[in-house]
């Protein structure tokens, strides 16, 4: 899909989304609900190729999330996948889920921080993650993604939108052999 397609798509539901929740006092909910569906799309993508196959029928693909989400989420976001299979857009749900954070995220001034680290981070490590972030972006919270990098011998890289913060070992080392070639 290209990216300004599926973004194209998304927005709108995406909004909508929000505004929804915004009216029922479940943004935060809702944002437990789109990383749940982030999550299983993840975690079972057949999932996904179910809810992207052309032969099926809306009711068919409204039927399985009724069946496999009505307990997880709530019931408007489940309204809302419901009218992506209406409206033949099910396919953008990721989409949409993760438009539907940075939206989130936006409002409430939260930052993104991409972790890659080495090893699991500590929750002490995470913490420290999160208070430099803080005050490098003045954000009010901070989101963590972290994923583990069998590359880095230690350390942390730590990435907020287009800054990226190299306290890797892998990247001191780097610095040090630039430093003695000058």
């Amino acid at each position: 899909m290209a990216g300004s397609v599926a973004q194209q798509v998304s927005d709108p539901y995406a909004e909508a989304l929000l505004s929804i929740g915004s009216g029922n006092n479940l943004i935060d909910a809702f944002g437990e609900d789109a990383r749940f569906i982030l999550d299983v799309l993840k975690e079972c993508p057949e999932f996904g190729a179910f809810l992207g196959n052309p032969l099926l029928t809306a009711d068919q693909k409204k039927g399985v999330l009724q069946n496999t989400l009505s307990e997880q989420v709530q019931p408007l976001m489940l309204n809302v996948l419901k009218l992506l299979c209406d409206r033949r857009r099910v396919l953008f749900l990721g989409d949409v889920c993760e438009r539907y954070l940075a939206l989130r995220r936006k409002l409430k001034k939260i930052a993104l921080a991409e972790v890659i680290s080495a090893t699991e981070l500590r929750d002490d490590q995470k913490q420290a993650v999160v208070e430099r972030v803080k005050a490098m972006t003045q954000s009010t919270d901070v989101e963590l993604e972290t994923s583990i990098d069998d590359n880095l011998i230690g350390g942390v890289i730590v990435r907020v939108g287009s800054q990226v913060i190299d306290a890797s070992l892998r990247g001191q080392i780097r610095r040090l052999s630039l430093q003695l070639a000058s």
